[in-house]
């Protein structure tokens, strides 16, 4: 089923457009956005500007015509804090219908957080924490108190960042007497809150929005990171603390040059700035990870029947299989090689020293080893390695994405190296997953060698200076299986500082 959302923002007007599987698997096939700034002076003034309303009404107009060209199924709009709140509201939500065709539906605060944790939850599962879900609009903020993939109170306050830059950031840079009065502000709406996320024990803050995505990638500019995908990465509470000065400190023209800065966010982000900074420093959040997904994909689940909530392990592997099954169809080699690699995990794990924990990123390397033959033959293990890491897989830490996707790339050709950018990169910990990973994953891809699966099961044994790998291939030929095998094992004895050997 095709489904598309439109969340009217007191910033921006978005779309999405989503293919939905049975069991809740979602992939977006489209995403726009228009800035057209409804909350500029409406928080204010309490009316939509013309010319806001103009500029959403032409966009509008633009996605409803994309819905009809992606042959959408089902679509839910609705509209948020800076028309919840004006005058002339009704008036504009009849002039959309009217112009567009689109019934935009005026959700309150407590909808809209409970759409944002919906969507935080089936992308992230929220097992543990507790955790704080953060969401900064334009006009509202939303706060979540997540612990064990459960809301246990949700608050929305109208504290967005247009609404505090139009009431107390006026001058460029503000001044220290407006950032006082700010910070009083933020104290008196949502001190108290903030007090109880810290005597829950808060062990992150998860941010759901563009201003939180912009935070962070200034954080890993500063830090001289690729900026790349932002879903899953972090920033410290230091890092948006420092961030935050700085962006009370500098005018307009300076903060347009700071590393990572959206342009068209140049104006709300000492607000953003402050307010952010306030929320970690009350609840007592050591970090700010980003989550890619929030309102819109909130509505998107919402259109679904099959939507409930979800563990963060049933998070990671519905992206997982749904990566495998656009590359590699039905998958029968990946599952096998999954199979065999848990397998030869179990019985060398304690001496590769892999924890048991890691066993689950390794089955999903193996289950994704060979997506790469989609774009290429010869370099698939490389395709592989792209694919994984730019894919939208949920439930994940940006390092164990990393894991995943160098360990599939190691499943052929080059072992990795231990002094490669790449894998130094990564923590020690890290480093000896991928290459422990990837030997067995060159063993397992071996002994599937002609894809037919053959080799039925593999029994591990161990005698002085030998790892004997016993092969049952129910009376059918492995030859190839076998050959191959002889000449994947270097990685693995050179670990496991024995020789391997291949027995019928």
């Amino acid at each position: 089923m095709r489904l598309a959302a439109i969340d009217v923002g007191s910033n921006s007007v978005h779309m999405i457009v989503a293919d939905a599987s049975r069991d809740g698997h979602l992939e977006v096939v489209d995403r726009v956005k228009e800035m057209v700034r409804l909350g500029r002076r409406s928080f204010m003034t309490g009316r939509l500007t013309d010319e806001s309303m103009d500029l959403a009404v032409g966009a509008l107009k633009h996605f409803g015509r994309l819905a009809r060209v992606r042959r959408v199924d089902r679509m839910r709009a609705v509209a948020t804090s800076a028309v919840r709140e004006a005058k002339n509201r009704i008036a504009f939500i009849r002039r959309i219908r009217r112009e567009t065709g689109i019934a935009v539906e005026v959700i309150s605060g407590a909808e809209e957080a409970r759409l944002i944790f919906k969507a935080a939850q089936h992308a992230f599962g929220l097992d543990g924490g507790p955790h704080l879900l953060v969401d900064v609009g334009g006009g509202s903020v939303e706060l979540v108190l997540v612990r064990d993939g459960r809301p246990l109170w949700m608050h929305s306050a109208k504290l967005g960042v247009a609404r505090l830059t139009e009431r107390f950031l006026t001058d460029d840079p503000p001044s220290n007497a407006q950032l006082r009065k700010l910070e009083a502000h933020l104290e008196n709406k949502i001190g108290a809150v903030l007090r109880k996320a810290r005597k829950a024990r808060v062990v992150q803050a998860i941010g759901t929005s563009g201003t939180i995505n912009t935070l962070v990638a200034m954080a890993r500019a500063s830090r001289g990171e690729e900026i790349g995908r932002l879903h899953g990465a972090s920033a410290s509470a230091d890092e948006i603390s420092r961030l935050a000065n700085d962006l009370v400190t500098a005018n307009s023209a300076l903060r347009a040059e700071l590393p990572g800065m959206d342009a068209k966010r140049v104006d709300l982000m000492p607000s953003a700035g402050a307010l952010v900074d306030f929320i970690l420093r009350k609840s007592g959040a050591p970090t700010l990870v980003a989550c890619s997904w929030a309102l819109r994909e909130g509505l998107i689940l919402s259109l679904l029947k099959t939507a409930r909530g979800s563990s963060a392990a049933d998070a990671r592997r519905r992206s997982v299989k749904a990566l495998a099954a656009r590359f590699a169809g039905a998958n029968e080699h990946g599952r096998q090689v999954a199979k065999l690699a848990l397998r030869l995990f179990d019985a060398t794990a304690p001496v590769l020293g892999l924890p048991k924990s890691s066993r689950e990123l390794l089955e999903y390397a193996a289950l994704l080893h060979d997506v790469g033959h989609a774009i290429d033959h010869d370099r698939h293990n490389r395709h592989s390695y792209y694919l994984i890491k730019n894919a939208e897989l949920f439930g994940f830490e940006p390092d164990e994405i990393e894991v995943i996707a160098q360990a599939a790339r190691g499943h052929r050709k080059q072992a990795p190296k231990v002094d490669s950018p790449d894998l130094s990169a990564l923590t020690g910990p890290r480093r000896r997953l991928v290459r422990g990973f990837a030997a067995i994953l060159r063993v397992a891809d071996a002994l599937d060698r002609t894809h037919f699966g053959v080799v039925k099961n593999i029994e591990v044994s161990y005698t002085p200076g030998r790892l004997i790998i016993g092969v049952d291939t129910n009376r059918e030929k492995a030859d190839l299986e076998l050959w191959t095998c002889e000449r994947r094992t270097d990685l693995l004895s050179r670990l496991v500082d024995r020789q391997v050997i291949l027995a019928r």
